[in-house]
């Protein structure tokens, strides 16, 4: 029985009219001027509103060559409803304005026996943007493809869990025709998040946010979850998708393909200048096959 997650963020975090979402999409993904590689595997995109990140996403979703990928994995934190453990979707289908797409059943059933995965309510669900602002720009990348998506929220989990769950993950990886979404926003600053670590010797407070940034994507490309712990505990960085990150990054670690991950794009919701601002960044990268 068909059970459809809907776009309940469409009209609100992005357009609900078809032909103007697909516009837009194929407009920053012509302005990013990237070259679809069949060696792109992975991505980590952002997945604030569009108005907001949808240009800077289309940075990591630029680069995907839809050619061979059958399936796509997609990691998002939990903005809402708390779990220690990884949760699988119970929809069948997941709607976008400009196409559906369908979820893997079989992989779902996969992953289900392995008894390490909750389920989430529909609810939970429709609830969560975080994988939901990746799905437009899956469903225009793959348009004409037949792809299957395997939706993961990742909840609170610990950095034992963050192991486990890479390496439970990891031999999906060595299969070519999977490919891996990773939704993340990166530093939240000001009062409004509770966080305003600001070091001077950067000058403007967006170039020490900026700094803070790049200090933890330099350390997500070197594919290592542990410096990438130490440094979330020594910078307490704002990262909300932190836990996909890592889990990703211990996928990395434990499957026999070398992917090698690139930041492609940076940018801030705006230029924090005085402790009364506030803004958000935006990274984008792609994850390479290393021959």
């Amino acid at each position: 029985m068909e059970k459809v997650r809907r776009a309940s963020h469409a009209g609100s975090w992005y357009t609900d009219n078809p032909k103007k979402l697909a516009e837009e999409l194929e407009g920053w993904l012509g302005a990013s001027g990237l070259s679809k590689s069949s060696d792109v595997r992975a991505v980590i995109a952002p997945h604030a509103g569009y108005s907001y990140s949808g240009r800077a996403a289309a940075y990591a979703f630029g680069n995907i060559d839809p050619t061979n990928i059958s399936r796509v994995f997609l990691l998002g934190p939990s903005h809402h409803h708390y779990t220690p453990k990884c949760a699988l979707s119970t929809a069948t289908v997941y709607k976008t304005p400009i196409g559906d797409l369908p979820i893997d059943l079989e992989v779902i059933e996969e992953l289900k026996a392995t008894g390490k995965f909750e389920l989430m309510d529909i609810r939970v669900d429709e609830a969560e943007h975080s994988m939901e602002m990746h799905l437009p720009y899956l469903a225009k990348v793959f348009e004409g493809h037949l792809v299957k998506v395997v939706p993961i929220l990742v909840g609170a989990l610990n950095a034992e869990n963050e192991a486990l769950y890479g390496q439970l993950l990891a031999k999906y990886v060595d299969d070519p025709n999977n490919f891996f979404s990773v939704s993340s926003d990166f530093c939240h600053w000001g009062s409004r998040f509770n966080y305003m670590h600001y070091d001077k010797k950067h000058g403007a407070i967006y170039k020490s946010i900026e700094a803070l940034d790049r200090m933890g994507m330099d350390i997500i490309e070197t594919g290592d979850p542990d410096a990438f712990k130490q440094y979330l505990s020594e910078y307490d960085n704002t990262i909300c998708g932190r836990h996909p990150i890592s889990v990703f990054l211990h996928m990395l670690r434990n499957c026999s393909t070398k992917i090698k991950i690139k930041f492609l794009r940076y940018e801030q919701s705006s230029q924090c200048k005085s402790t009364r601002d506030s803004s958000v960044s935006y990274a984008s990268a792609a994850g390479k096959v290393d021959a």
